[in-house]
């Protein structure tokens, strides 16, 4: 299979959406939507690379790998020439990949490095509070941002034809300043600061913790579901909804939404598969189409509503990003990049298997025994 080159996409005229949507203009900035890691790397590295003031990364997972360390060496050359680096890497995603020798070396360099939320035994809560938001801000000029790690699990180079199946975005202009705002709010412990959505620029940055909704991000989804008239596409590696989310994708389907939700079929967490796994039943009778990604890992997070109205981003439909993590996430009303990828969610769907409901109610008692572990846990996957 040849690898998939960057869409370019031009922000057109976005009309209002819905109380609950963000309220967005017409746009002029460029977005680029890359679904191979090797191309998105190479484009993240030349930013570097030309970085003059400021280097913002914000990684869920740095690791010390083939890539990472493309990463690493490039940001020690930039703060040895005088740019100011900021790293922060959260805690526990980059527990086993990012040594504090990589740390210590680049410590020296000048780079500032940050773990979030290390632990600590009078604070043992917040550890399972994580930094997953993955972004690359530079020079203020051009952001990048989506669910694509540092690490060689997303280079077809390096780790081959089974690399993860991922999808992020580089915009520059106003955007971009509004997200290195963020990521300074962030460094200084301001873990709620949400931008001025009307920014005519047919997009917005949304965090899904802010100081006038805790759940910005879900009511945001529930806002879509309902708004939905025709068509409902989402995907996400990890499917461990509440009640309510599942209550809109059922609620749009009865009323006659072509719902679609694409998850992976091979997970590296199998526990969050079983619980998926668990509400499979409920959705296939309300009419909601299930389907699951074959040939390798789908790691994507993207919702599209009725081709005009998108999410993409870093959250997961699981309780970990709506409930606990730190994520961030595009919205945008621009119809070139909802064409985008909604295309590419047809492309994924043609590479899958659609779950049939008579098939799956027939499926081994230990399968659903496996389910109900998991689903017990689901809070903590």
């Amino acid at each position: 299979m040849k690898s998939r080159r960057p869409v370019i996409i031009s922000p057109d005229t976005v009309p209002d959406g819905a109380s609950c949507m963000p309220q967005l203009g017409p746009g002029q900035d460029p977005i680029t939507v890359y679904t191979e890691g090797d191309e998105l790397f190479e484009a993240m590295l030349a930013a570097i690379c030309g970085a003059q003031q400021q280097i913002c990364l914000e990684a869920y997972i740095l690791a010390a790998d083939a890539v990472g360390r493309r990463f690493t060496e490039a940001l020690a050359e930039r703060a040895g020439a005088g740019v100011e680096v900021r790293v922060m890497v959260d805690a526990l995603g980059s527990f086993l990949c990012f040594p504090r020798r990589l740390e210590r070396s680049l410590r020296r360099s000048g780079v500032k490095v940050r773990r979030f939320h290390r632990w600590r035994w009078r604070e043992p809560w917040r550890y399972n509070r994580r930094d997953h938001r993955k972004l690359l801000v530079v020079d203020g000029r051009e952001v990048f941002l989506g669910g694509f790690n540092i690490h060689q699990n997303g280079s077809r180079s390096v780790y081959g034809e089974g690399r993860w199946r991922d999808t992020h975005v580089r915009i520059t202009g106003v955007l971009a300043a509004q997200a290195e705002t963020l990521f300074d709010a962030f460094w200084r412990g301001d873990r709620h600061r949400q931008p001025v959505e009307t920014l005519g620029t047919g997009s917005v940055l949304l965090s899904n913790h802010t100081r006038a909704c805790r759940q910005r991000l879900r009511c945001i989804l529930l806002a879509m579901f309902a708004d939905a008239r025709a068509t409902l596409f989402l995907t996400t590696p990890y499917f461990v909804p509440d009640h309510r989310i599942r209550q809109g994708l059922r609620s749009a389907a009865k009323r006659g939404v072509d719902v679609r939700l694409l998850v992976p079929r091979i997970s590296d967490v199998r526990l969050a598969r079983w619980a998926a796994n668990a509400v499979y039943a409920e959705l296939l009778e309300a009419g909601v189409k299930v389907y699951e990604y074959l040939p390798r890992l789908l790691h994507a997070k993207t919702v599209v509503a009725d081709g005009s109205f998108a999410l993409l981003g870093t959250a997961n439909l699981d309780y970990r990003s709506l409930f606990l993590n730190y994520e961030l996430v595009l919205a945008s009303r621009d119809s070139v990049l909802c064409n985008a990828l909604q295309d590419q969610f047809e492309t994924d769907m043609r590479e899958s298997a659609e779950v049939q409901l008579e098939h799956w109610r027939r499926r081994h008692w230990v399968m659903r025994l496996a389910e109900g572990v998991a689903w017990g846990v689901r809070r903590w996957l």
